[in-house]
C-alpha cells in the first residue's frame, strides 16, 4: 500500500475540524486525521507492506523547465536554490512535522527524495512492486499507473477521507474511456489548472476521449493532424497545430517517473513502535489521544 501523503493529510486538514488542538491549543486535526485514515485502511485492507510517499520536491525544475506554468500559482515563495515554498494553510504547515515524526515513531516506512514529487516515488515503487498495489490518493494522476494484469489500483477519497473508490482499469473505461496508460494523453490533452497545465485550448475531457478512441493514442492524434485525409474536425486540427510544442513536452512532465533513486528502507507494516519512548512524547505534547490509540490496536491484531 502506497500513500500519496500530502494528498491524504490535506483531506484530513479539511475534513476535520480545526478545533481539535494540542494541549497548547497549536491544531493537530491533520494529524489525528491521517493517523484515524491510516488506521482505517490498515483495519480494512491488511496490507503486508506500507509506504507514506512524501513530496521532497513538490514542483521539481525539470518539471518546470519544460512547462514554467507548472504549480506556478501554488507557489508562495521562489528560492533561486532548493524547492520552491508551496501556499500552504497557515495552521497546516506547522503539523506536517508532526506527521513526519509520528510515523518515524511508528516506523511507518516515510520516503521522499530531493527533486521528486511524492507522485514519482509511487510510480517507481509502483513499478518495481512483485505483487499487488493499492495507491491510496486524493490524486487522478496517479490513474495513469492502473495497470489490471499486475494487480496496480487506486483507492480514491471521495468523501473526506472515509469513503473509498476502488478505481480499476474497468472504472477508468467506463468514465474515461481510457485505460491507465492512456489517462497520461488524455490528462495532457485536457489540460489539468490545479497543476498548472494548460492543456489543448478548446479540446475538453470529453473531446480528448473521442480523439483518443478515433487515433488510439497522442502520437497517433498527432498523425491525424498532418494527414489531410483525417477525421479532425478544421477546428481540432488547428488546435492540435497551434499546440505542438505543448504537445511535445506535456508527456515527460504529466508521466510520473519510474527511476527515482529511491533510498533504503523497511516497508514492512509495523505491529508495534519502532520508538515507544519518542511515540509517547509526541503523543503526550501534541495530544494525538485517541488517534494515535486506534492506531496502535489496528497495528497489533
Amino acid at each position: 500500500m502506497l500513500l500519496d501523503t500530502a494528498s491524504l493529510y490535506y483531506r484530513a486538514y479539511f475534513g476535520v475540524p480545526d478545533s481539535v488542538r494540542a494541549p497548547d491549543g497549536t491544531p493537530v486535526n491533520a494529524v489525528r486525521g491521517l493517523l484515524d485514515f491510516i488506521g482505517r485502511l490498515v483495519h480494512d485492507h491488511r496490507p503486508d507492506e506500507l509506504v507514506a510517499c512524501m513530496d521532497a520536491d513538490w514542483r521539481p525544475e525539470w518539471r518546470v523547465e519544460l512547462i514554467p506554468s507548472y504549480k506556478a500559482h501554488r507557489v508562495a515563495e521562489a528560492h533561486a536554490e532548493g524547492p520552491d515554498e508551496e501556499d500552504t494553510p497557515d495552521t497546516l504547515a506547522p503539523q506536517v512535522p508532526i506527521i513526519e515524526a509520528v510515523l518515524d515513531a511508528l516506523g511507518i516506512a516515510r520516503v521522499g527524495v530531493a527533486g521528486y514529487e511524492a507522485d514519482d516515488v509511487i510510480g517507481t515503487l509502483a513499478g518495481r512492486a512483485t505483487g499487488p498495489v493499492d495507491i491510496v490518493t486524493g490524486d487522478r494522476d496517479l490513474y495513469q499507473l492502473i495497470d489490471d494484469a499486475r494487480g496496480v489500483r487506486v483507492l480514491y477519497p471521495v468523501k473526506g477521507v472515509g469513503t473509498l473508490q476502488l478505481t480499476d482499469e474497468a472504472a477508468l473505461r467506463e468514465k474515461y474511456g481510457v485505460d491507465g496508460a492512456g489517462y497520461i494523453d488524455l490528462a495532457l490533452l485536457r489540460g489539468d489548472p490545479s497543476d498548472g497545465l494548460p492543456g489543448v485550448p478548446g479540446i475538453g475531457e470529453k473531446t480528448a476521449a473521442k480523439l483518443l478512441d478515433a487515433f488510439g493514442d497522442l502520437a497517433g492524434i498527432m498523425a491525424a493532424v498532418d494527414d489531410p485525409g483525417s477525421r479532425l474536425t478544421p477546428s481540432q486540427r488547428k488546435r492540435l497545430d497551434g499546440a505542438r510544442d505543448y504537445v511535445a513536452v506535456a508527456p515527460t512532465v504529466v508521466r510520473v517517473a519510474g527511476d527515482v533513486p529511491l533510498p533504503a528502507f523497511d516497508p514492512a507494516l509495523p505491529s508495534t513502535p519502532l520508538d515507544p519512548a519518542m511515540l509517547d512524547a509526541l503523543a503526550t505534547r501534541w495530544g494525538l489521544g485517541g488517534a494515535l490509540q486506534r492506531l496502535l490496536v489496528t497495528l497489533r491484531r
